[in-house]
């Protein structure tokens, strides 16, 4: 039987990011992470840093309850739980979500009204060198620092990602796949490839 805990490297990981399915697809949710739930988006002291350096180039993109929320307490507060998280709006949207109509890089049709993010917009462009906080492009990856330094990884299951769900099971697509290009930036290469023969091994021993 898979171990529900595994340890890569100094990294304790929950076995489903092995085992679960997962891929974005913003034609049926439309962005709906950005813009439900009781919290913003976790960040770090770091990451406030850079987004208050980004805040001129994405200032047009946001909205004036956005910017008035911003204006009144930053873009970042402590949520109930003690975590600094971004500001919201009305008790749900990210100050930093925009609406927007993109195309989806599958099937190449337009997605109407999409919720995108205004800092990631700007990194693309050339306009900042900060993209977005890297909690936001783990997810569905949540990660727990405890109190002795400890770092774990959670797959953090929610309704609205159904669709992401079952595109990932059409796509065989397990979840540290999905993130790779995340799971590199927070936490290095040489760590994704041991992620990877692990992986590799527990599928050679049919645990995935």
């Amino acid at each position: 039987m898979l171990p529900p805990i595994l340890q890569i490297g100094d990294i304790l990981i929950s076995s489903d990011i092995l085992t679960e399915r997962f891929c974005c697809d913003l034609a049926a949710c439309k962005g709906q992470c950005c813009i439900e739930g009781d919290a913003g988006a976790p960040v770090t002291l770091d990451e406030i840093a850079e987004i208050e350096d980004a805040l001129d180039e994405v200032w047009s993109d946001m909205s004036a309850s956005a910017q008035a929320v911003v204006d009144q307490q930053g873009v970042a507060y402590t949520d109930e739980e003690g975590d600094l998280v971004t500001s919201i709006v009305g008790g749900k949207n990210c100050v930093f979500t925009y609406y927007d109509d993109i195309e989806d890089f599958t099937t190449k049709q337009p997605i109407h009204d999409c919720c995108l993010c205004a800092l990631e917009k700007a990194f693309r462009n050339g306009h900042s060198s900060f993209c977005k906080p890297i909690s936001c492009a783990l997810y569905p990856i949540r990660v727990k620092t405890f109190s002795d330094g400890t770092i774990a990884l959670n797959y953090h299951k929610w309704n609205v990602c159904k669709d992401a769900v079952k595109k990932g099971l059409e796509l065989d697509l397990p979840v540290y796949r999905f993130l790779e290009g995340p799971l590199v930036r927070r936490f290095g290469q040489e760590w994704y490839n041991e992620l990877c023969t692990v992986a590799k091994e527990l599928k050679a021993q049919g645990y995935i």
